[in-house]
């Protein structure tokens, strides 16, 4: 049967985002805030819900409310980037309800546009000090890409609000008493500090950490790794771990392109992302990863590690 045309390819190096706004005031001037979070994360838009303050919390944080049965956190996005909002009874502010790292959590946001598509290769790392409507702070931020009319959109980096609350932490300590493996590992994610974490848990587990921050770094790093080993590569990098959502080439399409090379496609590879929706396992399937895990369960990664080490290793 024949694919929709609007269906995303897996390996396609493609995502879907949704367009938002916001709106920030600098003397006499409103200056628009061009931003995007992955659809893959995004539970439904609604209206603000009468918010019930949360005392103890960060000033950005300007409630909580009952959806249906589970409470959830409203982050003021405005509030968390320092941005002065504009007295503008234009603005009909709104809710975007997200998941992910299996956490729900609401972001006001002042106007939500549209659904875009948009190539991964087409979106830079945030390695610049980017401006939109005056100076904004890179480590916000993931990466960029321009859009109609020469316009920057911005993709925030939602996790380090979460890490920020507190709502996601990773108990590496946990890795310390299971069992040691050795050899090299791979892992790659645009995120520092989620980098970091997958490190720090790679090497309690014994192994010798190679990083990489996209998919394209991925695949240079392999080179190298390949002139330096030749033959040998497939015995010394014994598992390499992916992120999903980075710039210039996510995760599946990494995959799909290591999965096709003679000398890489026996190692084995597993997703490691903050999506947590119902179809990014079975996409990272597809895509030639022998498992999905969503950041960051110590114990889980560990056993799910094992698990593919030893079928690997039959």
């Amino acid at each position: 049967m024949n694919k929709p045309d609007n269906v995303l390819q897996v390996g396609s190096n493609e995502m879907e985002l949704v367009d938002f706004r916001i709106y920030k005031q600098e003397g006499t001037e409103v200056y628009e805030g061009i931003y995007g979070v992955n659809v893959a994360k995004v539970r439904e838009i609604i209206n603000i819900p009468k918010l019930t303050e949360l005392p103890g919390s960060p000033e950005y944080v300007d409630g909580i409310f009952d959806l249906r049965g589970v409470v959830i956190p409203v982050v003021n996005l405005a509030k968390w980037m320092g941005i002065i909002t504009p007295d503008c009874k234009t603005i009909r502010p709104r809710v975007i309800i997200t998941e992910f790292n299996n956490i729900l959590i609401g972001f006001i946001v002042h106007e939500a546009k549209r659904i875009r598509r948009i190539n991964w290769k087409d979106i830079e790392p945030a390695s610049f000090s980017a401006k939109s409507g005056g100076a904004f702070d890179k480590t916000k931020i993931t990466g960029v890409t321009k859009i109609e009319n020469d316009d920057v959109l911005l993709i925030l980096d939602l996790e380090a609000i979460v890490e920020e609350l507190g709502l996601f932490s990773a108990d590496t300590e946990a890795l310390d008493k299971l069992e040691k493996y050795s050899g090299l590992a791979l892992i790659l994610d645009d995120s520092q500090t989620a980098r970091k974490i997958v490190k720090e848990g790679m090497t309690k587990m014994g192994f010798t950490v190679v990083e990489a921050k996209d998919g394209e770094d991925g695949l240079s790093k392999l080179e190298e790794l390949a002139g330096q080993y030749g033959e040998e590569l497939k015995s010394k990098l014994r598992i390499i771990v992916s992120d999903v959502e980075m710039p210039r080439m996510d995760g599946f399409h990494f995959a799909s392109r290591v999965k096709a090379d003679e000398r890489f496609k026996t190692i084995p590879l597993i997703f490691n992302s903050s999506i947590s929706d119902d179809f990014s396992d079975l996409r990272g399937a597809q895509a030639g990863g022998e498992a999905y895990l969503v950041k960051f369960d110590a114990n889980k990664f560990h056993d799910e590690i094992s698990r593919v080490l030893k079928a690997h290793l039959g």
